[in-house]
């Protein structure tokens, strides 16, 4: 193998995946990466469910936490700065990669205090915390969205990384045309993210008895695993049918399947939705650091790709209203999977890996 990468991400599904798909592309170009996370992450079983080894930090959050987290700060970011060194002191890595979430920040420290090349990428149109502070100490800095990092950055804008296995769906009018062809019922993919969406759970089975059942859709839904139980409840209170699964690990199946989308605005199900061509109802999450979620979500509402509530105005019959003018519509929804499609950066983790692979020569 060639030069190792170490690759920081951790968290959540939106800092993970697109990790993932950055590491598959950097043993193509064969080069040698592992990872740097947490235990309590999505990332201690995806990571090595993909054959990566993994080293741990510990570290939590800050932002959003209670007072006991904030005061144990200072001793954990120490241990953390401390656990990051050995790393990369032992395993040596020629670039260090962080794609977000707060174990990044250690590891991204000690790589410039070590004088090791560090690449960040941002995922979300606002950076979060942790990029923002190892912009400025940053080798090469990439971005999801134009606008995030100001011009002194030197950003480059590539889009987010999305697994190869959705960049090689057929376009939406080439999935579909069998389906129309018959008139088929249409096929709704709701998602919460990794973690689920308590308001989807609940707010989606009324939504759905709002609806004429001549044009009820087939459902697939999402719940996350803490929430399935109340999902399961919810669905069978209003006596909804519906395909419930606390996690879905075959993305491609998911999208290859749905003719439309209600889901949350994190930055990767923005940039998948972009990648496969698909309409959605995007409902951001309120309570999102800097409210991101709304300023992912319009990216593809400024482009006419989706539709965006706010879970403050998520009431039933709103939301069945929307969804029904699109159930009806084939044209309207190929309409909106044609301008999300536009925006898709297949590219992206090609151009970040080969980034690394440049520094690392």
């Amino acid at each position: 193998m060639g030069a190792r990468i170490a690759i920081m991400a951790g968290g959540t599904g939106g800092h993970v995946f697109p990790a993932l798909a950055v590491a598959e592309q950097l043993r193509q170009l064969g080069l040698e990466p592992f990872w740097i996370g947490t235990r309590a992450g999505l990332e201690a079983r995806l990571v090595p469910a993909h054959g990566l080894e993994i080293e741990w930090l510990t570290i939590e959050g800050l932002r959003g936490k209670g007072v006991k987290t904030v005061l144990r700060a200072p001793l954990r970011l120490t241990q953390a700065l401390h656990e990051a060194a050995q790393i990369l002191n032992r395993r040596d890595p020629a670039v260090v990669l962080g794609m977000g979430g707060f174990v990044a920040g250690p590891g991204g420290v000690v790589a410039r205090l070590q004088g090791r090349p560090l690449v960040i990428h941002e995922q979300n149109r606002i950076p979060g915390l942790t990029n923002r502070w190892l912009a400025p100490w940053a080798t090469q800095v990439f971005q999801a969205f134009a606008d995030s990092f100001p011009a002194k950055r030197g950003a480059i804008t590539v889009g987010n990384p999305v697994r190869a296995s959705l960049t090689a769906l057929l376009p939406p009018a080439g999935r579909w045309a069998e389906r129309l062809a018959t008139n088929a019922a249409v096929r709704l993919l709701v998602l919460g993210g990794s973690r689920g969406a308590l308001a989807l759970n609940t707010h989606i089975p009324r939504m759905l008895t709002e609806l004429p059942e001549l044009i009820r859709p087939q459902v697939w839904h999402q719940t996350g695993e803490l929430t399935f139980d109340a999902a399961r409840a919810a669905y069978a209170q209003a006596g909804v049918t519906a395909r419930l699964v606390p996690f879905i690990d075959d993305m491609a199946e998911a999208y290859d399947w749905a003719d439309v989308v209600i889901c949350r605005a994190g930055a990767l199900t923005i940039s998948e939705l972009a990648a496969v061509g698909l309409p959605a109802i995007l409902i951001p999450f309120p309570h999102a650091v800097d409210d991101h979620q709304t300023s992912n979500a319009a990216v593809l509402t400024e482009v006419g790709a989706a539709y965006c509530v706010q879970e403050r105005a998520l009431a039933p019959q709103t939301l069945a209203a929307r969804l029904a003018a699109l159930l009806t519509d084939p044209c309207k929804r190929l309409e909106m999977a044609t301008a999300a499609r536009q925006l898709a950066c297949p590219d992206a983790a090609l151009r970040i890996a080969a980034s690394c692979q440049a520094l690392a020569n």
